[in-house]
């Protein structure tokens, strides 16, 4: 098969103005490194395009609408002047272009491409407008996808219990993009933004401003500020031109905002302890080697490289040959430039330039190796190969780069990225360094995303150890957070938990409210068992009662055992003997009934307790009304009738007692057939302690009951009432009346 060379087209926009702005740019000439070394390791391997010798040309595009397509225009017509649809190109043709760094540069010359069907590889960020099948069928992303950033920057807050944060965000599409996503994750996760600053992409609305950038973020209270942005847009520009030092700030930004090639020396110490989150790569194994030999002598047609070593190393430019430098130290490599100028580990840009000459060379391989297989490549014909016969193949391209990892350019299929978390190191003489202190997945269980070694982390200047960044101080337990109108969620007051109720976690929104078998401590952040109570025959209380009632049934039994000793004097007899003995033995029962509340009530307690007491003071009651009957009857009729003397005689206010204690009976005989007393338990009177008591059940019943008692008595006072006037040689039988009725109250 014939030899034939392949031309893979790579627009780097970061070129533009190399000798002006060298210390800016140097950053990005890693990238046509990257491509170099891809190709001449495609060149070697013999099992990958046999035969055949990829080339390449590199064209700048310039960071300007106005500009960005001039150079396109001018590799597919091959002249120097713009001429559309025209080409003077015939020995070689281009089969695709790597566009990049930034999503904008691929759009612009997306469109163009898009009308030739020319594949086209974008190595910079990942953006799903450029997934658009409809608007990029020609286009493919080489890099994962990013989506996850935002989470990962998020779980790097809460780790560090940081809720409090400044924004610095690119005023772009994919800025507004990310703080949409950057910001639904802080509403989920309780993080807060201090202030927000959209830094615009554009020279002119950003010199208008700028100072009022710089000192707002400097004055914020946050300690803890996040940066996204792209540094080849003039988001890069605007920290160095501050021209002063913000110390006492931990940054967290993302490998594409590199400071640490576009500011000045002196201000990196205001990055210094910055956390990075960096697209995880492997390591190529040949790729240090390479960057070791690469000399202005090894490729005398890389102006750049020569004006590199020509303002590095102070060469000579020979006298006889302009391209060629003279007096240039024999040790000369990228090996010495500092950091600052020229970083030589490979970046995220570069590696997915690497992946994506890959690419281009695996199916132009599966493409070539298809025709062979179909005997449709003739001997002196070329292979004739257009740029658009590549879509097929590289739609369906998947394979593992020298490092092992996974490159493919499906959209539907792409992977998700995974991050390496970079502490920067700032050392004097401008030596920085970065150290990976960490790595997320959001691929891991939740728990497992984020991984961090926080002893080697290197806090910000002014941070002795993890800095704090809140806007109030965690409320602790048996506290509750109290939102104040106005100001932002993480902005609150801590109020102590209301009377039984405990908040046992920092931080909480809402207390919690014990059982009803708790009670809260005094701290209010722990729920304590109560501790049952009753009446017990033990207790002060409970002693006291006993003895009151056995005295009194003990008084009370002595005055019935005098009646009954003298029970023929004319004194007892005068007195209704039968009466009294029934009011003696009811006043004894009574008192004794104080003693059913006394202990642990049980069921059968809860019912005596009520029940007895009522029918037992029912017939002391009533006894009292037959006896002020008799009274009223004896000594208020003066002349009484013949019926009336019999209703004395016989005894018929007698009559009295069975009929109101039946009347009662009955009532709580309708109490217990339809809600008894039962055994209950108060949780609620006493702070820690659970009484048992007995419950009335149905407190209408228990009000009839009582509310019957009442109506025996007011029928008493008003029988005695009618005695009030009686002569005072029987105001004995008077104050005796009106004693029974009080002593009924």
């Amino acid at each position: 098969m014939a030899k034939t060379t392949e031309v893979l087209q790579t627009f780097n926009e970061s070129l533009a103005q190399i000798y002006e702005r060298l210390w800016f740019e140097t950053k990005n000439y890693q990238y046509v490194l990257a491509l170099i070394f891809a190709i001449e390791e495609i060149n070697r391997n013999p099992h990958l395009l046999p035969n055949i010798t990829l080339g390449f040309d590199l064209y700048n595009s310039l960071h300007s609408e106005q500009t960005t397509l001039e150079n396109p225009i001018i590799w597919q017509s091959g002249l120097d002047k713009d001429l559309p649809n025209y080409t003077c190109r015939k020995e070689t043709k281009s089969i695709a272009a790597l566009t990049g760094t930034t999503w904008a540069v691929s759009t612009q010359i997306g469109t163009l491409l898009e009308l030739y069907k020319i594949p086209q590889l974008a190595y910079g960020l990942y953006d799903p407008q450029l997934s658009d099948d409809g608007q990029f069928s020609s286009l493919y992303q080489i890099t994962p996808k990013d989506t996850s950033l935002a989470l990962g920057m998020v779980s790097l807050m809460l780790h560090f219990s940081w809720n409090w944060v400044g924004l610095v965000i690119s005023e772009d599409k994919r800025g507004v993009k990310f703080l949409w996503d950057l910001r639904e994750e802080m509403d989920k996760k309780g993080v807060c933004a201090g202030f927000l600053e959209m830094i615009p992409v554009t020279e002119r609305s950003y010199y208008s401003k700028d100072w009022q950038y710089h000192l707002r973020i400097r004055k914020s209270t946050v300690n803890v500020t996040l940066i996204y942005g792209d540094s080849d847009s003039l988001m890069g520009l605007s920290f160095w031109r501050w021209n002063f030092l913000v110390i006492g700030k931990v940054w967290i930004t993302a490998s594409q905002w590199d400071f640490t090639t576009s500011e000045r020396d002196f201000l990196l110490d205001s990055f210094h302890g910055a956390l990075i989150f960096s697209q995880n790569i492997g390591e190529l194994p040949d790729f240090k080697t390479f960057m070791q030999t690469v000399k202005p002598s090894k490729y005398p047609e890389d102006f750049y490289l020569r004006k590199l070593w020509y303002v590095s190393f102070d060469c000579l430019v020979s006298e006889s040959d302009c391209n060629t430098l003279e007096n240039c130290p024999p040790n000369a490599s990228l090996e010495l430039l500092p950091w600052s100028l020229f970083d030589k580990d490979m970046k995220v840009g570069s590696y997915n330039v690497y992946n994506a000459v890959y690419a281009v060379a695996q199916s132009l391989h599966e493409m070539l190796f298809q025709r062979l297989e179909m005997q449709s490549v003739e001997n002196g014909d070329g292979l004739g190969v257009y740029p658009w016969q590549l879509h097929p193949f590289r739609k369906n391209i998947q394979f593992n780069n020298s490092a092992g990892d996974p490159v493919n350019l499906d959209k539907e299929r792409k992977f998700e990225a995974r991050y390496d978390i970079l502490n920067f190191w700032n050392f004097p003489e401008g030596f920085g360094h970065k150290v990976k202190v960490g790595h997320f997945n959001s691929d891991m269980p939740r728990d497992q995303q984020l991984s961090l070694s926080e002893e080697m982390i290197e806090w910000a200047t002014g941070f002795s150890e993890t800095p704090h960044s809140v806007c109030s101080k965690k409320c602790l337990p048996g506290f509750r957070k109290t939102f104040q109108e106005g100001k932002a969620a993480c902005c609150f007051l801590c109020t102590p938990c209301s009377e039984n109720e405990i908040s046992n976690d920092t931080d909480m929104d809402e207390c919690v409210k014990c059982a009803d078998h708790q009670y809260a401590n005094s701290e209010r952040n722990h729920c304590l068992q109560k501790a049952v109570t009753f009446l017990a025959f033990g207790d002060p209380l409970g002693m006291a009662l006993v003895c009151t009632a056995l005295c009194f049934s003990f008084l009370t039994a002595v005055i019935l055992g005098v009646f009954v000793k003298h029970r023929d004097t004319p004194i007892v007899k005068a007195n209704n003997r039968i009466l009294s003995y029934i009011l003696l033995i009811s006043l004894i029962l009574c008192f004794l009934c104080s003693l059913l509340f006394i202990s642990r009530p049980n069921t059968a307690t809860c019912i005596l307790q009520q029940i007895t007491f009522g029918i037992v003071f029912t017939v002391a009651v009533s006894t009292i009304l037959a006896k002020t009957i008799t009274v009223v009857l004896a000594f208020k009729l003066t002349a009484p009738r013949r019926r009336t003397r019999q209703y004395l005689v016989s005894g018929a206010p007698n009559f009295v007692i069975p009929i109101c204690s039946l009347i009662q009976m009955a009532l709580c005989g309708i109490w217990l057939g339809t809600s008894p007393p039962f055994v209950d338990k108060d949780a609620h009177s006493e702070p820690g302690y659970i009484i048992i008591e007995c419950n009335k059940g149905s407190p209408t019943a228990f009000y009839c009951v009582l509310g019957y008692l009442g109506c025996l008595a007011l029928g008493s006072f008003t029988v005695a009432f009618m005695a009030r006037n009686l002569p005072d040689t029987f105001n004995e039988a008077k104050f005796l009346t009106f004693s029974i009725f009080f002593r009924v109250l």
